[in-house]
């Protein structure tokens, strides 16, 4: 709540009529998405995550990669649509021997992440 000026030290309240931009969330761009992949099969013990970073920093991505207890890797990148299409397509064929499957969800952008890396 704002107070108005020379009023006193406890001042007068009043509502602003303007944005409380404290609260206003970081920018998000609205050309990026996020991808939130699960691969199965034999990807873990092959070297996928890290040709997943590698894949990824080359294309400027950023998010993680991680092994899951249940033999499942798990993927959460950010960038341009186009970007992560052509990371998805390239990890897929360098993999297909290894990819059983895979789940995947598409939603925007948060910014949280400022690089990609390996989480344990």
């Amino acid at each position: 709540m704002a107070r108005a000026f020379g009023s006193g030290p406890k001042g007068r309240g009043f509502k602003s009529h303007l944005p409380d931009h404290s609260k206003t969330p970081p920018f998000i761009d609205p050309m990026k998405r996020q991808l939130h992949i699960f691969y199965s099969g034999r990807v873990q013990g092959v070297g996928f995550r890290f040709a997943a970073r590698q894949l990824a920093r080359e294309a400027g991505i950023h998010g993680w990669v991680k092994n899951l207890p249940d033999g499942r890797v798990e993927l959460l990148l950010e960038s341009e649509g186009a970007a992560l299409k052509a990371f998805f397509k390239k990890i897929n064929q360098s993999f297909s021997y290894y990819i059983l499957d895979y789940e995947l969800e598409w939603s925007v952008a948060t910014g949280a992440f400022k690089d990609f890396s390996i989480e344990f």
